[in-house]
């Protein structure tokens, strides 16, 4: 999928999307002159243009970032295809990325359709199913999930967690088909899709269901809650923030500011068709008397586009329902909206309190 271009006298630059990964493909408009894609270093990464406003140029300035690398700026020469680094984003704390690695895996879906998803973890792992290991993905939206640093994930790396996304379909991963066979009628291969990856990483020995944790917010808290009424047996723990999950009741709301644009992406409840296809997986819709998964679910008083309520009243009748002991945590951010806390040490302080239920929940209290 094309996602962009940038002229320039002699060059076009095209930013495309293939198997869930960015693309830079550079031709030169000069007779004769030819197309080659830029290379970049990893198997898995992010990158895309930075500000390219010189039109008579022969370089193109890039922005580079993977699981292990931070944040960076480089100039790229278009013509020798040599690139230098002018800045990246300093990590505290004495952080190596040598220590680390990631690699792409794929799943099989249950129509036959293969999923990709990335994986880091600290080196040295032993894939016998004894690691931690936490899964999060979106899908909605036609939204691509792509491998950002994130240096708050350093911690669970070196406490041994390995660190997943999936990247399902209703995302953008793959382009515009990507998305169209993740949504309206066709949402439930969204949900299939990240049980499919889910089972691979335990197949292939990343972990074992009484070490797998998911994670997922807005459209990837629908998620959440999708795929834990279909499959409650394997996650061990679950983490919900601002979770969609009283879809027909929110959906059948056109006072809301997002609900009629978002007919095209959920359905239209009110479509009989579309609305008994909604009730099929609506999270709060499904709840049934059966064991379910250690759970933490989040939510903020003041998020605009996931009510709090919505939240609120589907932990209340998972508490009235469930038949586990396991514990189910609510949390609501009294300051917060849909992102959560504003302030830099308030987000920490919330990363913290998340990865502090995470690694209590597979044994790791240091």
């Amino acid at each position: 999928m094309i996602e962009g271009i940038d002229l320039f006298k002699d060059f076009a630059v095209w930013y495309e999307r293939e198997d869930a990964l960015p693309r830079i493909e550079i031709t030169d408009l000069k007779a004769g002159g030819g197309s080659y894609r830029v290379e970049f270093p990893e198997a898995i990464y992010s990158a895309g243009p930075e500000n390219n406003f010189e039109f008579d140029t022969r370089t193109l300035r890039i922005e580079y970032e993977s699981f292990t690398t931070p944040p960076s700026v480089y100039d790229f020469d278009m013509v020798t295809k040599e690139r230098k680094l002018l800045k990246q984003r300093e990590v505290l704390g004495g952080y190596d990325p040598s220590k680390y690695t990631s690699e792409r895996r794929y799943a099989v879906a249950p129509d036959g359709v293969r999923v990709p998803i990335s994986v880091v973890y600290r080196r040295g792992l032993k894939t016998d199913g004894t690691a931690p290991l936490l899964l999060t993905a979106y899908g909605s939206y036609g939204a691509p999930s792509d491998a950002s640093f994130n240096s708050n994930r350093v911690s669970l790396l070196d406490r041994g967690v390995v660190y997943a996304v999936g990247h399902i379909r209703g995302g953008g991963d793959l382009g515009k088909k990507w998305h169209d066979q993740g949504k309206m009628l066709s949402k439930k291969n969204t949900f299939t899709d990240f049980i499919a990856c889910a089972e691979a990483l335990i197949k292939e020995g990343y972990t074992s269901k009484d070490r797998l944790i998911i994670e997922g917010g807005s459209a990837g808290g629908l998620l959440m809650g999708a795929v834990t009424n279909m499959r409650p047996d394997l996650f061990h723990a679950v983490v919900a923030r601002v979770p969609f999950v009283d879809v027909i009741n929110t959906m059948m709301d056109e006072s809301l500011p997002l609900t009629v644009g978002e007919f095209e992406e959920w359905g239209n409840p009110r479509i009989k068709e579309q609305y008994d296809y909604m009730k099929t997986y609506s999270p709060y819709d499904n709840i049934a008397a059966r064991a379910y998964p250690a759970m933490l679910v989040k939510t903020s008083f003041d998020d605009s586009q996931v009510m709090y309520w919505e939240p609120a009243k589907y932990v209340a009748k998972l508490r009235a329902t469930k038949t586990d002991e396991n514990p189910l945590l609510f949390k609501i951010n009294m300051a917060g909206g849909h992102g959560g806390s504003s302030g830099r040490y308030d987000r920490l302080k919330e990363a913290a309190f998340d990865y502090a239920f995470i690694l209590g929940q597979v044994g790791i209290t240091r």
